[in-house]
This record gives structure tokens, C-alpha cells and sequence, in this order.
């Protein structure tokens, strides 16, 4: 394999919020890149430590309860970090990667160690091919699972016909990964509010990093689609932090400044309940 371009570090949380989050605020996307994972072969980028005592550090800060560890694409179906990181901690729940070939018996076993969604990654390359989602799909129904999808849905126009399909709920990462330059009113990010508002998919709202056009860190361009997805339907929204936020193409954000734009993007006390809390209580079965 090729030399694999190192991502930067996170940046060390130090700035306290200053703004008392609801009770039970979850964190809905989060990697660690630690041992005993092995990052794969055929990786987009390389990640670098980003242990669990940082991670804490960044909740303790920002006053978040619960937390939802998704497994990144340079691991792999090697879950090993993901699960660990999960053990023992009742206010965590973790998103693996499996495939359609994966036994029932170790979906079983992923489950009961605290597993409850699987991600496909179709946005960064890994060496873990998805050639039939809806058999994917139906492999995991059993066990109350959802798919975690991460792609630019501009990039998929049938859409719609592909969500329909599946039997069972369906999570896009970070906005949909749809460019902010696209704009409110582009036929993909129209496609993907019509979801949203019938109920059909969960979005993260998350990684405005990724889809903005800007340089800075105010992200201004992002906000309509967030404002957007929140008129919409914020019954089926939930907020992540994307820490330690891998593959970036901007400059390394302040995770408390992050969550103040969410909180500045999102005033209303009851949509951030909703966001924050009752969904994320519910997708991720915490209560």
C-alpha cells in the first residue's frame, strides 16, 4: 500500500460551552482510533490516537450524557476498538460494520455487545464492498438494527426507490454529505427534506465541515440546510460532534464553538429536546 496522508489531530477542549444542555444530551457520531483495531489496507486517509480519556474529556466540557460510537472506514469490519470502547458504559450505544455475508450468529453476538446500526460507507473507499444493501438490510432487521449510510446524495438520484426498499430505518451522515454550494433549493437536497418530512430517513446534523464551501469556521452557508432540515421535520434529527473529526478539507474546528453553532443554528428549547434527547433516545434505543 502507498503512503496514506495522516490526518490532524483534533484540537484540545478547553472552552467550557457556557449554555446548560438539556438533560441526557447525546452525542450521536463519534470515532476513537485506538488499539486493538487494525486500520485496513486500501484506507482514504490515516487516522491518528484519539483514545477514549479524550473523548471524555470533550463530554465532561461540554456537559454531553450519552454517546453513540460509529465505526470508522479505515477499520474496517474489525469492530474490535468500537466494541471495546462500548463495553460496560449503559450510556453509550455503538454502530458497527458488517456486510450482508456477516453470520447471524456474530450480528447476535454484536448486538448483545451493545451494537444497534450498521454504517455503509459510500463516500470514503475502505476494503469493505456493500453489493446489495436491501439483503444488508434484511440480514440486520432481526436484531431492531438501522442503516447508517454515509453518502452525497447528490450522487444518488434513485434514492428514494433505494430507502423505500428497506426494511428498516435509515440514517445519512452528516447533512447528507450534499455541498452547501448546491443549495436549499437543489433537486437532491429537495429529494432529501421530501424524506425527511414523510418520515422515510434520519439525518445527522453533523460534519458542516464537509459540505461547506467556506473557509471559515462560521460555516454560514451551511446554516440554511440545517434550518431547513429542522423546519422540516426535527422529529427525525439528531446532532453529532464528528470528533476528532477525520478527513476534513478545512482547517481543524473548536468542538465548542461546533456545538455553539448548532445551538445558535437551533434556538427553539423544544426542537433541541427533540434533537438532542427524544430522538436519539429513541433511534438508539436508550430508554
Amino acid at each position: 500500500m502507498g503512503v496514506v496522508a495522516s490526518c490532524a489531530l483534533p484540537l484540545p477542549v478547553v472552552k467550557p460551552l457556557g449554555i446548560k444542555l438539556p438533560d441526557k444530551a447525546c452525542d450521536c457520531h463519534f470515532h476513537i482510533f485506538d488499539k486493538p483495531s487494525v486500520q485496513v489496507e486500501g484506507r482514504s486517509y490515516t487516522a491518528p490516537l484519539a483514545p477514549l480519556n479524550d473523548y471524555r474529556m470533550l463530554q465532561k466540557k461540554l456537559g454531553l450524557t450519552r454517546s453513540v460510537i460509529v465505526q470508522p472506514s479505515v477499520y474496517g469490519r474489525d469492530n474490535r476498538t468500537t466494541l471495546g470502547v462500548k463495553a460496560g458504559d449503559p450510556n453509550m450505544r455503538a454502530v458497527v460494520v458488517v456486510d450482508a455475508a456477516t453470520a447471524k450468529e456474530h450480528l447476535a453476538e454484536l448486538a448483545d455487545a451493545g451494537a444497534v446500526g450498521c454504517r455503509v460507507n459510500l463516500l470514503f473507499a475502505s476494503n469493505v464492498v456493500h453489493e446489495n444493501l436491501q439483503e444488508l438490510a434484511h440480514r440486520i432487521a432481526d436484531f431492531g438494527w438501522h442503516i447508517q449510510i454515509l453518502a452525497d446524495l447528490s450522487n444518488l438520484e434513485n434514492i428514494s426507490e433505494i430507502v423505500k426498499a428497506l426494511p428498516v430505518p435509515v440514517v445519512f451522515d452528516h447533512l447528507g454529505h450534499i455541498p452547501a454550494e448546491k443549495g436549499v433549493k437543489s433537486s437532491a437536497f429537495q429529494r432529501c427534506l421530501k424524506l425527511l418530512s414523510e418520515g422515510d430517513i434520519w439525518v445527522k446534523l453533523s460534519g458542516a465541515y464537509r459540505v461547506t464551501a467556506q473557509d471559515s469556521h462560521s460555516y454560514t452557508d451551511v446554516r440554511p440546510m440545517v434550518e431547513a432540515l429542522v423546519s422540516s421535520n426535527p422529529e427525525r434529527l439528531v446532532w453529532g460532534s464528528d470528533w476528532p473529526h477525520p478527513q476534513i478539507p478545512v482547517a481543524m474546528p473548536d468542538d465548542t464553538d461546533l456545538l455553539r453553532l448548532f445551538l445558535e443554528w437551533v434556538p427553539e428549547a423544544e426542537a433541541r429536546q427533540k434533537i438532542l434527547v427524544d430522538n436519539p433516545a429513541l433511534l438508539y434505543n436508550f430508554d
